[in-house]
């Protein structure tokens, strides 16, 4: 699976966020704090405390994808 390549924007969530979160509490910290629409073509990255861990939460046709790096 890799993101289509349509993707417009890369968004990097300013603040460490808790890893336990999984895609709807990612979406809605989208939502509420960026202000985008979590289903554009974009790619939304968000980084723990200590910046060892990512994931990357976007759109697909039909679902989202949740990719996580330790």
């Amino acid at each position: 699976m890799r993101p289509d390549a349509q993707v417009q924007k890369v968004y990097l969530y300013p603040k460490p966020v808790d890893f336990r979160k999984s895609i709807n509490g990612l979406a809605a910290l989208v939502e509420l704090d960026i202000k985008v629409e979590v289903f554009n073509p974009v790619l939304f990255v968000f980084l723990n405390r200590t910046r060892s861990q990512v994931k990357i939460l976007y759109w697909e046709r039909n679902g989202f994808c949740l990719w996580l790096k330790r």
